[in-house]
């Protein structure tokens, strides 16, 4: 009658403290340069080591350029930063994949396609979106700085443990309509609060459906309904995925590890403290109007109204709005937009590209929009070059850019200036999220690219 989440979690459990929280055993711990220079200054301030350093993996992606990064970061921070990681790498003799390095990129887009990322595992981060890692039959989630120092110097954590939730997403999608479309929809409906204090396990028809990228972009929108996490049971889609990749078990390895990851599903008579069900027939590309994950709606509709708001929320609609220049009731569909953004650890894997690619190929980027096309690692470019995507992207008028995190926020050199509108495969719409005063719309790889060619929004099902 177990989840798998409580398989997972239970099969980790260190200790319980009464009335408390549980030591929880942690498999793999994801550090990048932003969350971790406090942690290995508490770690050196207290004279400790790493319990278990081949546990762990760092790598900088938040601060790095996505230009030049054979040279010198021009930001005194940022440098500050990304060379702070390697130092404190280096000291404590920890995996690091540094800037320019072969398997250097966005950190929950690297442990994936790396195999570093197996089912049965607990992996945590000191970043939220690390519950992107769960879509290969994970228990992950991010955490904070003073966590990731307690991880570093035990290998466990001291968390609560959450209530479970089934999604369940029956049906089939229309063309046009991808897993970042699907997870949309599942904030709009939700909220961004509807799914706090649950860990989320995704199941159903369409998510069965799902490639291995289209899990990963699902999982990592979890935290924006307010979900510790989210994941989905492997499969053989998973095993298909993981099969030959680096750090992923080899020879006998591999069929003793298939055994165990087999067993890693919900059994039958499971109950989950709560079950919601969609339709995928009823979802449509997506994009959102305000400044959060869950002001969102089909392309085709239209902003929802005052009058359809509740009474308490109706303050925070009205300036939602108001810094994003639309007004209630109207279509999104041939609003001008300035930037275009594909990337993140949401969207910045190669299928990603191939979508925006399908889209834009024979045609020209309109020249009043600025692109930003970004892959999510030196690996997914080496990808665009062998499939020969990015002379596509090139033909069409785009320029590809190095690795890293991008303009999925504003810390590093890929700001939108203030008052401009960037539709964005990213995760977060919030107030200066992509600069300040940057007006961002999220949406899928294949809205994006619609938005390119036509500058301004267009449902991607009439370019196809």
């Amino acid at each position: 009658m177990n989840t798998l989440f409580d398989k997972i979690w239970d099969a980790h459990l260190v200790t319980k403290v009464e009335n408390g929280p549980t030591q929880l055993y942690i498999d793999r711990l994801y550090c990048h340069e932003v969350t971790s220079p406090q942690a290995f200054s508490g770690l050196k301030a207290r004279g400790l080591k790493p319990l278990r350093p081949e546990k762990i993996f760092c790598m900088p992606d938040h601060n790095t350029p996505t230009h030049d990064q054979d040279k010198e970061i021009e930001d005194e921070i940022s440098r500050t930063q990304v060379n702070t990681l390697a130092q404190n790498a280096k000291e404590f003799g920890l995996s690091h994949f540094g800037m320019l390095h072969p398997k250097n990129g966005i950190i929950h887009v690297v442990g994936p396609e790396n195999g570093l990322t197996l089912p049965g595992m607990t992996i945590v981060c000191g970043d939220s979106h690390t519950s992107t890692h769960g879509a290969l039959g994970c228990v992950a989630f991010g955490i904070g700085t003073s966590e990731v120092e307690m991880v570093l110097a035990s290998q466990c954590i001291l968390q609560s443990k959450p209530k479970t939730m089934r999604i369940k997403v029956d049906g089939r999608l229309d063309k046009g309509v991808t897993a970042k479309d699907v997870a949309l929809y599942i904030i709009a409906k939700m909220t961004t609060g509807g799914a706090t204090g649950y860990f989320v396990e995704y199941a159903g028809d369409v998510v069965r459906s799902m490639s291995m990228e289209g899990r990963l972009t699902l999982c990592n929108l979890s935290i924006e309904m307010g979900a510790r996490g989210g994941m989905i049971a492997p499969d053989e889609i998973t095993f298909d995925y993981l099969k030959g990749r680096e750090y992923a078990p080899k020879e006998n390895e591999w069929d003793t590890a298939m055994e165990f990851w087999k067993t890693l599903k919900s059994d039958e008579d499971a109950v989950f403290d709560k079950e919601i069900v969609f339709n995928g027939n009823d979802i449509q590309p997506m994009i959102t109007y305000g400044t959060n994950p869950g002001m969102g709606m089909g392309i085709t509709e239209k902003i929802p109204t005052l009058e359809s708001i509740s009474e308490a929320g109706r303050i925070s609609f009205s300036k939602s709005l108001e810094y994003m220049g639309y007004q209630p009731g109207e279509q999104l569909i041939g609003k001008k937009i300035d930037y275009v953004f594909l990337g993140s650890c949401t969207n910045g894997r190669i299928e990603d590209f191939r979508a925006f690619a399908s889209l834009v190929k024979g045609k020209k980027k309109d020249p009043s929009v600025i692109a930003w096309i970004v892959p999510g690692s030196w690996y997914v470019n080496n990808q665009l070059k062998e499939e020969g995507i990015d002379k596509i992207l090139i033909e069409a008028g785009f320029a590809i850019r190095q690795p890293g995190c991008s303009a999925c926020l504003a810390m590093n050199d890929d700001k939108v200036p203030a008052g401009k509108y960037a539709v964005s495969t990213s995760n977060r719409n919030f107030e200066g999220r992509q600069g300040p005063g940057a007006r961002t719309l999220l949406a899928s790889p294949l809205v994006a690219a619609a938005a390119a060619l036509t500058g301004k929004i267009t449902d991607p099902r009439t370019c196809m």
